[in-house]
């Protein structure tokens, strides 16, 4: 039986898996059930303008509590989503404020790059080894006379670093 042949259930059990896993997580619904929790889960998602490194959610800053607030009420307004919240803010304060990329446009692409630049590299490294495995193949098994000019190379190499 074949390497490859015997290789292929594993293969295909990691797919079924990544699959599920995929479609589990991408189904889940874990966001917030009441105002209070959105009102957390939004502030998480905003960098405080004047602090370095802090969102909305741990900063004490006056601009940060000027956008909780700003927050507070458009949650309990009830009219706009998250979303709208976000966009919001974003307007009012500039894109860099958001700590979470938006899913589309260039932050998306700036997002999605590193991901497609692994996996071109990955499926490059995938053809180049497969390519110096047929080239090895293809040279055949090594002779004694290969054996030789090994041995030869090594007592030559020997020979010169004792010097």
């Amino acid at each position: 039986m074949s390497h490859r042949f015997k290789a292929w259930p594993s293969w295909a059990a990691m797919f079924v898996v990544a699959v599920a896993l995929l479609a589990i997580g991408s189904t889940r619904d874990s966001g917030p059930l009441n105002p209070g929790d959105r009102i957390d889960a939004i502030s998480r998602r905003v960098a405080c303008p004047v602090c370095d490194g802090e969102s909305v959610f741990e900063s004490r800053n006056p601009a940060s509590e000027a956008i909780r607030a700003e927050i507070r009420a458009s949650v309990y307004d009830g009219v706009a989503t998250d979303d709208e919240i976000l966009s919001a803010i974003a307007n009012s304060y500039g894109g860099k404020v958001l700590l979470v990329p938006s899913s589309s446009g260039f932050d998306a692409l700036i997002w999605a790059l590193p991901a497609a630049g692994l996996m071109i590299g990955l499926v490059g490294l995938w053809f180049a080894f497969k390519r110096w495995r047929a080239e090895a193949a293809a040279l055949g098994v090594p002779t004694e006379g290969d054996y030789d000019l090994v041995e030869q190379a090594r007592e030559q190499h020997r020979g010169t670093s004792d010097d």
